[in-house]
């Protein structure tokens, strides 16, 4: 049997730690504070800003909802967008995506301050995770890879990874996190030729690639770390379930995250933090 890595006990880790930081903030003076920039009434949007609000409210982060409505035009999105940028209280922007079809997403994601990026989309994250340096923000849930493997006590330094899906909200984002903890990395893809055969030589193995049950006992091996990253509607038993086919995976690996319930449950832990490191960074 495995070692189920639940997201919970994570969560609640980060939680402590961010509580006692905004209380220190609180007492210099700086109120951090989140807005979250919604256009129309998406109901994955909705929920993930309800989880968002809920988690900053439990560390004592003030949050600012700018909700437009779907039909908003450029114009006034643009506006909107840029109004959060440039208010000296507004720390972090979470903007949540994909925007509707008349808004130009590429736009928004470059008008974006990467200095307020807490989501980590902008090119200027993205060139901070691959450079390692505080450039913006890494993407939320990449990050939460790596928070579940050093909360559970898994050595990345020296080991073997495998990781699969090559996107840049995880797949690129998180080899590369993985990397600078000198683990040596292999991202693989569509293109990959006989994926598992690779992935059953790692040690740690992501799966990203937004399939459902797409890895199964073929791609792991016994000592294996395995952490699941898909989020996939299941019409067989009528909920979520991850990219890993978890029934055949379980009862052979070292240690697994379960969906949902893993990855999940620590992303918006994450992105609290970096608002968190946003207001820290300010102050200095």
């Amino acid at each position: 049997m495995a070692e189920i890595l639940k997201g919970a006990p994570v969560a609640e880790s980060l939680t402590e730690k961010m509580i006692a930081e905004v209380q220190e903030l609180k007492a210099k003076g700086i109120e951090p504070c989140l807005a979250i920039l919604r256009v129309g009434e998406r109901p994955d949007d909705i929920t993930y800003e309800k989880s968002a609000m809920k988690r900053a409210e439990k560390v004592g982060l003030k949050v600012r909802n700018a909700i437009l409505p779907g039909d908003v035009s450029q114009e006034d999105f643009d506006k909107a967008l840029q109004d959060l940028n440039e208010d000296p209280l507004v720390h972090g922007i979470l903007m949540l995506r994909p925007l509707p079809e008349q808004l130009d997403n590429e736009k928004a994601r470059k008008m974006l301050a990467p200095e307020k990026d807490v989501d980590g989309c902008t090119d200027e994250s993205l060139a901070g995770v691959f450079t390692n340096t505080e450039i913006g923000f890494p993407p939320c849930t990449a990050q939460a890879v790596i928070e579940i493997l050093h909360h559970y006590g898994k050595e990345i330094k020296g080991k073997k990874a495998a990781v699969i899906g090559r996107s840049l909200v995880i797949g690129r984002p998180v080899a590369m996190m993985l990397m600078h903890e000198n683990a040596t990395v292999v991202n693989c893809h569509t293109r990959t030729v006989d994926v598992p055969s690779i992935t059953k030589e790692a040690d740690i193995l992501i799966a990203a690639a937004g399939v459902l049950k797409s890895v199964n006992s073929d791609y792991v091996n016994p000592n294996q770390t395995v952490i699941d990253v898909g989020i996939n509607w299941d019409e067989e038993k009528q909920g979520i379930s991850g990219d890993v086919d978890f029934d055949s995976v379980e009862p052979i690996v070292k240690a697994i995250t379960p969906v949902p319930g893993g990855v999940g449950t620590v992303t918006t832990c994450v992105l609290v933090s970096h608002v968190i490191e946003a207001a820290k960074r300010k102050l200095k």
